[in-house]
């Protein structure tokens, strides 16, 4: 499917948030996987249609300008 690689992430996070965190790193770190994953992935597809919004507004306004 995917190349992949291991990465060591830190992150701070309220106490009862952290300790359901561990546990579910213990019990199923699979799962924690793929919700860190489902975030970033949402999160590169907000940046890049945050992008492209930005572009046809730049063009739009372009447009606009010309008579």
């Amino acid at each position: 499917m995917w190349e992949t690689r291991s990465v060591q992430l830190s992150v701070r996070l309220p106490r009862d948030i952290a300790d359901q965190a561990e546990e579910v790193q213990e019990q199923d770190p699979e799962f924690l996987s793929r919700v860190v994953l489902y975030g970033l992935t949402r999160r590169s597809i907000y940046r890049h249609l945050r992008e492209n919004d930005q572009e046809d507004s730049i063009e739009l306004d372009g447009l606009q300008a010309t008579p």
